[in-house]
């Protein structure tokens, strides 16, 4: 099966045919196991990734250790944003949440295919608004909104950009991205369940109501679906 086969990767698959076939050669799919490092703070970016299954989580690493998600992405984008700036190094950390898989270029090829590809550097100046967004929403429901809402809008998140209805994670791993105690989460994780809007089975969330969890989470999920939706139609 050749590269370009079942490609889901949205940035890759928006692109001119000339700017795709420049890009092709250098891409690399490879297998990205759970929890391991895409890009990490403060290092120089070895490698770029345009995700095509699994979710990756932007982290905020404070000097006390503690870990905070700012962002994710999955198939809808890609790791390196520093680079489409010019830059060198990460400001956050990125690493796999669910295992998946993705195109791998090294820094070096990326800067160049940049040069010479205007539509892949405005869709990935695109993608770097909507992250943005995301961090400046997710900052604000973490401040401002309870377990259970946080909670609901992260698994929404995540349904979007991994598809079905399961998602696997621990209880540890949640506390860690939402900045919670395990305890407010475990209680979270009841209060849905116990409202019907998901289930368990072998380490995994089942999602079971999505309209009842849509229902369940704060405005900050809307927000962010609308401000995307309105960039995508500018963007056409």
């Amino acid at each position: 099966m050749g590269k370009s086969a079942g490609l889901t990767n949205g940035i890759l698959r928006k692109l001119p045919r000339k700017e795709f076939k420049a890009i092709f050669p250098k891409l690399e799919l490879v297998q990205l196991p759970l929890h391991s490092i895409l890009n990490e703070e403060a290092k120089p970016i070895a490698y770029c990734y345009f995700l095509q299954c699994g979710l990756a989580s932007i982290l905020t690493i404070l000097k006390s250790g503690k870990i905070v998600e700012v962002g994710l992405t999955g198939a809808e984008g890609f790791v390196g944003l520093p680079l489409v700036a010019g830059l060198k190094t990460s400001a956050s950390r990125v690493i796999v949440q669910v295992a998946g898989c993705g195109f791998r270029i090294s820094a070096a090829n990326m800067t160049a295919a940049l040069s010479k590809s205007p539509v892949l550097r405005r869709r990935l100046n695109q993608f770097a608004q909507d992250v943005t967004v995301q961090s400046s929403q997710i900052a604000a429901c973490n401040r401002l909104h309870n377990a259970d809402q946080r909670l609901a809008r992260w698994l929404l998140m995540s349904q979007d950009r991994l598809g079905g209805n399961e998602i696997r994670l621990t209880q540890e791993f949640l506390a860690h991205m939402l900045g919670m105690r395990r305890a407010s989460v475990n209680v979270a994780l009841g209060n849905l369940q116990k409202a019907r809007l998901i289930g368990f089975a072998r380490g995994a969330v089942l999602i079971q109501d999505r309209s009842g969890l849509e229902a369940a989470t704060c405005e900050c999920y809307a927000s962010i679906i609308q401000h995307q939706e309105r960039w995508q139609k500018e963007s056409r």
